[in-house]
């Protein structure tokens, strides 16, 4: 249930998506693939201020004391339970440092190799978890394009992402 980042790269990652769900840049499939209209709905900015409330809190309670773990709110914790969720690979592909004369990136799946450019990365997204769980069938992640260009077919079985 892993997935490399090799190749021509300074550091090469090794990426555990099992662990994704508590990670706060997931989006949930909702905010990618939506249609509707950018404004936030009265909900989501409610849960804004909600945020920014804690957020002061929190700062303020660590000037006080020192930092302990969060817990969750039940809310969100069936929101976690339920969703189904992507991770942007962007920030994955910056730590791992590709070289600068990078020609195209290979994703090697359980299918067969898939050539990419790395245009194409920088907006690549992985689907980790469907309903809550993790992706067992044709997983561990599924590769899809922020634009939505294949929301349809996405690459599946992903094991390895290597830079050419």
């Amino acid at each position: 249930m892993i997935v490399q980042i090799t190749g021509n790269v300074n550091y090469p990652i090794t990426l555990d998506p099992t662990v994704w769900i508590f990670d706060d840049r997931k989006l949930p499939y909702e905010k990618l693939f939506s249609n509707e209209n950018e404004s936030p709905s009265e909900e989501e900015a409610d849960d804004l201020q909600k945020a920014s409330m804690r957020w002061d809190r929190e700062i303020y309670q660590q000037s006080i004391n020192p930092p302990v773990n969060k817990s969750i709110s039940r809310f969100e914790k069936e929101k976690i339970l339920k969703g189904t969720f992507f991770m942007p690979l962007k920030p994955f592909i910056a730590t791992s440092e590709p070289a600068s004369d990078i020609k195209s990136v290979t994703i090697q799946t359980e299918n067969g190799d898939h050539e990419l450019s790395i245009e194409q990365m920088q907006q690549a997204m992985f689907l980790f978890a469907k309903e809550g769980k993790p992706l067992k069938e044709n997983g561990p992640v599924h590769l899809y394009f922020e634009d939505g260009s294949n929301k349809d077919e996405p690459i599946t079985g992903v094991k390895r992402i290597i830079f050419n």
